[in-house]
């Protein structure tokens, strides 16, 4: 029985086999993709030129380099315009991939960011890119890191000379074509067919953002209906006029299609979703129970004085019960053993001191909430000792955090009112252009809070592991670069009639681009 089971086992094997080569078995056929023919439906992409800010500049992971310029949007998208007769496309290249530039030999800017495992670290070398050693003229991508929108049109923004000043730009300063130069005559002198100005209106809010709202809000108010018009007066974090943006960015556009060029735009997204100010969280610090109660004894006092301080000011009807309660209840610090709210200094608070000097030492104090936003940079700052020979001066704990560490939502709403009215002034220049795209970057940051599809990869804004956002929390990666890239060619096709998101190799590629570069990459 055991021997004529083998049998049937070799007999069926041996049909098998003689099936197989009878060829009476079924091919597989190979799915042949058909090749989509690349349309640009008239669009010239003879001279394309790319105006804006870092994010055009490819910056990532807190820097300029080689690898990433070569990963910048317009790079990319200047690869796609040769499929279809495309010029050259020239960059202000680094030397390296180290990041970070020297003025007269002396390091004015740091190297890029790597992740070491744990955490971002700064490259440990030294920059090699000379900001007195210019790049040439003909540049294609005139992408500058920390232009805000006036900068592009103000003369010497590129003077060598004015660099150490802080009067001009050291990334600007190794690509302008004379030192009077602006970022805009050194665009239309060559006579764009094409271009993108992106970006445009990000950093108008981006300084006073990342500085924890410690400039000033240049915007109208009621109590100056206008605002202040005037930029060549603006601290480098303060938030840009929005009559001023418009007033730009109208005669950025009008200048740039003055000679038949077409482009793409972009609006501006609500910067306050980046990882840059939501990675570090508004209760950062861990007590135990007997280390609480050390912290509440020391704020006893303060507590108490305000207290004190607000009875008195109900007493004089300078406010009502009602008004004194919600504040002190703000401005009353306690710790328990757990997780702890850092305490935070907060200038929308009543100053006590300005309204009676009786209440001088009650400053405003209060531990943050979820509703404000703690800056990146603060995470390597909560915890230290703000005097090394006093243990219990911890930062965020015994020493409030300043304002420059912490959004506060009176800070937050500036940022967003402006950056909705820049968003208004791009929509209405759009709309009164037939030959301006819009890119709904606003829109793709926003989808990407929650997470957004690129060619099976999930990218959110989360920092190191998102994938879109770099590691300085503001820039994106190459990857992202390669979304946003793709986004413009969406644009374009639905503005201009051109078929980039059919044609074959139309778009870029997710998988061709790195979420993160290697520290030995040199």
């Amino acid at each position: 029985m055991k021997n004529y089971k083998y049998l049937v086992l070799f007999l069926l094997s041996l049909g098998f086999v003689s099936c197989d080569d009878s060829g009476d078995l079924d091919a597989i056929v190979e799915e042949v993709v058909p090749v989509v023919q690349l349309e640009a439906n008239g669009l010239n992409f003879s001279k394309y030129i790319s105006l804006g800010a870092s994010f055009t500049a490819g910056f990532t992971d807190g820097g300029l380099f080689k690898a990433a310029q070569e990963n910048s949007f317009p790079n990319i998208l200047a690869g796609k315009f040769k499929l279809a007769n495309g010029g050259d496309f020239k960059q202000p290249l680094m030397n390296d991939n180290i990041g970070g530039l020297l003025l007269g030999g002396n390091v004015i800017q740091g190297p890029r960011l790597f992740f070491n495992g744990a955490t971002p670290q700064v490259l440990s070398a030294t920059p090699t890119t000379e900001v007195t050693t210019p790049v040439g003229g003909g540049l294609n991508n005139l992408g500058v890191p920390g232009a805000k929108s006036f900068h592009l049109l103000a003369a010497g923004y590129g003077n060598v000379q004015g660099v150490a000043l802080g009067l001009a730009n050291p990334y600007y300063a190794r690509m302008a074509t004379s030192p009077t130069a602006t970022i805009l005559g050194d665009a239309m002198a060559q006579q764009p067919t094409f271009f993108t100005l992106s970006e445009i209106g990000g950093n108008d809010v981006l300084g006073y953002a990342t500085s924890g709202g410690s400039g000033v809000d240049q915007s109208p108010s009621a109590a100056n209906p206008t605002g202040n018009l005037d930029p060549s007066t603006y601290g480098g974090n303060d938030i840009t006029n929005p009559l001023v943006f418009k007033n730009v960015f109208s005669n950025l556009v009008t200048t740039l299609t003055s000679g038949g060029a077409k482009g793409v735009v972009a609006n501006v997204p609500y910067i306050t979703t980046l990882a840059h100010f939501t990675t570090v969280p508004y209760n950062p610090v861990p007590l135990d129970a007997a280390t609480a109660g050390l912290v509440n004894g020391a704020y006893a006092p303060y507590n108490g004085g305000i207290q004190q301080a607000f009875g008195t000011l109900v007493q004089l009807q300078v406010m009502t019960q009602a008004q004194a309660d919600a504040e002190i209840a703000k401005r009353t610090i306690n710790f328990s053993a757990g997780q702890n709210a850092v305490v935070i200094v907060d200038e929308n608070l009543t100053d006590l001191e300005a309204i009676n000097p009786a209440f001088a030492g009650l400053k405003q104090y209060r531990q943050a909430t979820s509703d404000d936003l703690l800056v990146l940079t603060s995470s390597s700052f909560i915890g230290t000792l703000a005097d090394p020979n006093n243990p219990l001066s911890i930062n965020g704990v015994a020493v409030p955090l300043a304002d420059r560490w912490v959004l506060t939502p009176e800070e937050q709403l500036a940022i967003k009112t402006a950056t909705d009215a820049y968003n208004q002034a791009i929509d209405e220049v759009v709309a009164s252009n037939p030959n301006i795209a819009l890119v709904d970057f606003k829109g793709v940051l926003q989808e990407a809070s929650m997470g957004i599809s690129f060619d099976g990869y999930n990218m959110t804004t989360k920092l190191v592991t998102g994938g879109l956002i770099s590691l300085d929390g503001v820039h994106l990666t190459a990857r992202g670069y390669a979304l946003m890239a793709n986004k413009i060619l969406a644009a374009m096709d639905a503005k201009f009639g051109s078929n980039f998101t059919k044609a074959t190799n139309g778009l870029a590629k997710a998988g061709d681009y790195p979420t993160n570069f290697s520290p030995m990459l040199r």
